[in-house]
Formats: structure tokens, sequence, C-alpha cells
């Protein structure tokens, strides 16, 4: 049983909520990135595979393939912002939720590719889009927090 404390929200450290949000973030983000990557690169006519989320060479602006892959992770951010207010739903958790699902990514491109990602274009991509995802996300939950907290429940008298 829960304990109020007086407070207005009520902390406790729940480690398999925050596995399950980490969790959930993670899926929906590579879920999301993968089609957004099939559906924007099949309106050109380019085939996908893993190494557009994986492989950190695949990131240039030499080409319209590179740039659609920019697009999908900026979009993706956007998204993930989303996410973040959904599933974490407190302004102060947003840059840990975020840069964790990034971090994430890091280490899994650092498995896929067997070596460091070294690109300046990889890492300007996703500081960027860890920021613009904590930012976003930040902005959403906390127009949430900020809503005005009815103080009664009954019907409003006139005095």
């Amino acid at each position: 049983m829960k304990k109020l404390t007086g407070s207005f929200r009520y902390h406790q450290w729940d480690p398999w909520l925050i596995i399950g949000q980490i969790l959930s973030i993670q899926m929906i983000l590579y879920t999301t990135l993968g089609v957004l990557l099939t559906v924007l690169g099949g309106m050109v006519g380019e085939t996908r595979s893993l190494d557009h989320i994986f492989e950190y060479h695949e990131i240039h602006v030499r080409d319209f393939g590179g740039k659609i892959i920019i697009a999908s992770f900026v979009i993706n951010a956007l998204i993930g912002s989303l996410a973040l207010w959904k599933i974490v739903e407190r302004t102060k958790l947003c840059l840990d939720f975020s840069w964790t699902w990034h971090f994430v990514h890091l280490f899994a491109c650092w498995m896929y590719n067997g070596s460091f990602p070294t690109t300046f274009s990889w890492w300007a991509l996703n500081v960027a889009c860890g920021a613009l995802m904590c930012v976003c996300g930040e902005f959403l939950c906390l127009r949430t927090e900020l809503q005005a907290i009815p103080l009664s429940l009954g019907p409003k008298t006139d005095l």
C-alpha cells in the first residue's frame, strides 16, 4: 500500500517501472525509425537495411539517401519526445530517458560495426537528435504538469 507523504507527487524507487519505461522507449523508437526509413526510402525507390540504422558511415549529406536517413532520425526524435510525454510523464526525467536511448544506440552501433563511431556526421546527428528529443519532451511534459489542479470536485457556486 502506498503512503502519501503530503508532497505533490508520490516518490518511490521503482526499478521495474524504470526498466519497463526504458524498454518501451527503446522499442518504440527503433520501430518507428525502421518504419520511417522504410517509408521514406520506398518513396524514392531505395531499399533499406539495418545498415541505415546502425552503420555510422551511412549518415552523410552527399546524396539523397543520406539525407533521408538524417530526416528519419530527426522525425524519430520528435516521435521520441511524444513517447517521453506519454510514457515517462515527468519533465525532470526527459533528459535521462533521452540520453539513455542515445547511449544504447551508441553501444548498438559500436557492436554492429565492430568499431567506435568516429564520423563527425554521426556524432552531430545524434547529439542534435538527443537534444531535440529532450527539449521537446520537456516542453510537452511541462505543459501537462503546469495544468491547473482542480481544488474542488463539486459544482461551482456563486457567492
